[in-house]
């Protein structure tokens, strides 16, 4: 018997999904905003910027690695990253994130980055997932296999059948031997544009570095 609350429940998460999609852009500018902020009220640590690298800079390769599989609109991926983790993309954000709120060691910005996965990456994913399962038959054993975020630590092997790829929600019906999708591609990688990941990334460190320094000469001038 199907309980009466379920369509509502449904209702109700498609939509939260919907504005966490239009949201969610938005909210990383303030985000931005907010760690900018803290920067100027604080002096980071220099250790601790040496050991942001540590989350900084594998979030960055994870990203870099699961846009060198994705075929958006064309295919579905289970190969490379998408073997260990459903959603390599969202875990290499969380890792980065992870990374620049110790750099920081800011509390505020912190909870602003948890809060933001929950409250956006959270129904994203979600909702991309209710997608790939009502389009791609193979999903739900993917998800068997596969852990939705944290890896698992070998590879899960498909012999054949649709690729899959999480966090592309207009992925197509076109089928691929698994084994014939699993190398990486440096033109997806451009194609994606990954590389503006490392051009952010770069200009947050950049800011770590100087804009503190540069706000007291600036300072002091003015005085």
């Amino acid at each position: 018997m199907t309980d009466p609350a379920e369509p509502a429940k449904l209702d109700w998460m498609a939509r939260w999904q919907r504005v966490a999609r239009r949201i969610r852009v938005p909210l990383g500018f303030l985000a931005a905003a907010l760690y900018l902020f803290e920067l100027s009220r604080r002096a980071p640590r220099p250790a601790a910027v040496a050991w942001s690298l540590a989350l900084v800079l594998p979030g960055l390769w994870l990203r870099g690695y699961a846009a060198g599989y994705v075929k958006k609109n064309r295919e579905l991926t289970m190969t490379g990253p998408y073997g260990y983790t459903r959603n390599p993309l969202y875990l290499g954000s969380i890792l980065m994130a992870a990374g620049f709120a110790v750099a920081l060691l800011s509390w505020p910005v912190a909870l602003v980055l948890a809060l933001g996965f929950l409250m956006i990456y959270v129904p994203v994913i979600s909702s991309e997932e209710r997608f790939l399962r009502a389009t791609f038959p193979e999903f739900d054993e993917y998800c068997q296999r596969v852990p939705r975020l944290l890896p698992r630590l070998t590879p899960a092997r498909f012999a054949t059948g649709t690729v899959l790829a999480p966090g592309h929600s207009e992925a197509s019906l076109e089928s691929t031997p698994a084994t014939a999708a699993g190398t990486f591609s440096i033109t997806l990688y451009c194609k994606h544009r990954e590389y503006n990941a490392c051009i952010g990334a770069s200009l947050l460190y950049l800011c770590l570095l100087l804009l503190r320094p540069g706000v007291s000469a600036l300072m002091r001038v003015l005085r």
